[in-house]
């Protein structure tokens, strides 16, 4: 079971990973993140875990880029 402190808001999240939140919805709509809705107030949440994976995968193809 998820707790709530899994997820980040668009926000929040956008600062964890560097990037805008325009960045984050443009990803939304490209089915490049996943992306939660809060039943309560239809707010995007971002599971702190598969924003760590959008994290390693641009490492992972920054580095494959500098050999």
């Amino acid at each position: 079971m998820n707790k709530i402190n899994d997820f980040l808001r668009i926000k929040e999240a956008a600062a964890y990973l560097g990037v805008t939140m325009n960045t984050l919805r443009n990803w939304e709509r490209q089915k490049k993140i996943k992306v939660y809705r809060c039943s309560l107030n239809n707010y995007r949440l971002y599971k702190k875990e598969d924003l760590d994976q959008v994290l390693e995968q641009t490492e992972n193809s920054c580095t494959t880029n500098l050999i």
